[in-house]
């Protein structure tokens, strides 16, 4: 089996440290990927920092071009990279091209922002003197990915550290390397010079810890854990670098009395089990007003029932596997926790089998919780959603901004004067009315609020405030 190198100063070096394997078909092993190690990390940070200057200063159509490339090469590979991240994460295979086709979307984006870079020319309030302000690059850019998002996350961080002439120290989740390393092979062969881009595989524990340690890095932009994210930010401030944290989320979707059924049940269900539960934006808190709520939960039921749990790969598959047993032993504790709690388990819970062994798990509806419960507070990540019974918008509202966190929330209303207010009103960077929780565009700002997020947006042109910084010039006429 081919040996999947890491890349650094243009060269693959290492040898094969871990088997990434399917979680649809556990006796199946996707790939063999080196393991980084400190020095390999070093290596590459140096790597990155000596090819910054000619970098940061090339011509704009440079970075367009191979973009652009880039962007282009993975549109047409779609089926045979989607393939790779349902073999890997255990998306089902029409999510997986679906994530690939935004991931070459993203590159495209970014390849036409860099033809539009652009100032500001103003006047000085002194007379004779000129004033232009600037984005520049702000330099060596350690990259860290999580294995949820196997290629739509690394294109979002990637295409505009490159876009607007930062170097990178690229390092994916261990689970996931392999649309990781498609990526930067695509990158590689599209014309990167020798430097620019350097991936590093491996460990958390190694190859995450070297990059924080490391005085190098001009900034970190990670998506993670809240654990993970206090660790980037906590050593961020001891270097004085700058930082963007993606960590969790406790999503909210308010279900009013006026919601059509159909609509409010089918977002609700994308957004808690789609993805086997395993985004951010993932709605796991159903807040539901009394006059629908049986019915609501009535109806989700039974489309629960029709949503079929398999291989990722096979055809009909709505909910493919949980991505490893760590994972799958989260899901199902939190699982007992909630009966624990006094929950009612109104549909699911239970490990499945299937033709090949995988980590199966039905999708998972808890009735009659409560917003204090662990399974109300806590993010588990998988397929579990609970219903939460209100009295009215007013005590949903409270209810959907009772929470650490404040990513995604949604509501299901046909009520213009509900939406309105709660757009306003919702506690979080991104809000969906009659929609998933999940599913966002790609040429709009992606974030949070409060626990969920720090520092600039991520995504469109808003993304030039994590990856440039700011120069103001003075000139006397």
């Amino acid at each position: 089996m081919t040996i999947h190198q890491n890349l650094i100063a243009g060269e693959w070096t290492g040898t094969a440290g871990a088997e990434n394997i399917n979680p649809s078909d556990t006796n199946e092993v996707v790939g063999l990927y080196a393991s980084a190690n400190v020095q390999d990390v070093t290596d590459a940070i140096a790597a990155a920092k000596a090819a910054f200057p000619a970098w940061s200063r090339s011509g704009i159509l440079e970075r367009h071009t191979i973009l652009k490339k880039t962007g282009e090469e993975i549109l047409a590979r779609k089926e045979e990279l989607g393939a790779l991240l349902a073999r890997e994460e255990g998306k089902t295979l029409p999510e997986a091209i679906g994530e690939t086709i935004r991931a070459a979307q993203i590159f495209e984006f970014f390849a036409g922002e860099a033809l539009r870079l652009a100032g500001e020319v103003l006047p000085s309030v002194r007379p004779n003197i000129g004033v232009e302000i600037t984005r520049e690059p702000l330099g060596v850019i350690g990259i860290i990915t999580p294995w949820n998002f196997p290629i739509a996350i690394p294109a979002w961080k990637i295409a505009p550290a490159l876009c607007y002439g930062n170097t990178i120290v690229f390092k994916p989740a261990d689970l996931v390397p392999g649309c990781s390393w498609a990526i930067v092979d695509i990158l590689n062969r599209a014309g990167l010079p020798k430097g620019v881009m350097n991936l590093v595989m491996g460990k958390g524990s190694v190859v995450g810890q070297a990059m924080l340690d490391s005085p190098v890095l001009s900034g970190i932009t990670f998506t993670g854990s809240v654990g993970t994210g206090k660790r980037v930010a906590l050593s961020s401030v001891e270097h004085g670098r700058k930082y963007q944290l993606e960590m969790g989320g406790k999503n909210p979707m308010v279900v009013l009395d006026d919601a059509d059924l159909t609509v409010a049940v089918d977002a609700a269900a994308n957004s808690a089990f789609f993805s086997t539960g395993q985004r951010c934006t993932a709605s796991s808190r159903l807040i539901v007003t009394e006059g629908i709520h049986d019915r609501f939960v009535a109806a989700l039921t039974e489309k629960l029932k029709t949503l079929n749990v398999d291989n990722a790969l096979k055809s009909g598959t709505h909910i493919g596997p949980v991505v490893d047993a760590k994972q799958l032993k989260t899901d199902t504790d939190y699982i007992e926790i909630g009966k624990q709690e006094g929950a009612k388990l109104a549909f699911g819970g239970e490990l499945v089998n299937r033709d090949t062994p995988g980590f199966y798990l039905q999708p998972t509806l808890f009735t009659e919780a409560t917003n204090q419960m662990r399974i109300s507070r806590e993010e588990i990540f998988g397929p579990v959603a609970s219903v939460i019974r209100v009295k009215d918008y007013d005590e949903a509202l409270a209810v959907a901004n009772d929470t650490p966190f404040g990513l995604s929330s949604g509501i299901a209303t046909t009520s213009l004067k509900h939406a309105t207010h709660f757009k306003r009103n919702a506690e979080a960077g991104m809000v969906m009315v009659n929609l998933p929780t999940a599913g966002v565009d790609f040429h709009v700002p992606f974030g949070g609020r409060k626990g969920s997020s720090f520092g600039p947006r991520e995504q469109g042109k808003y993304a030039a405030e994590f990856f440039t910084t700011v120069k103001t010039a003075y000139t006397l006429a």
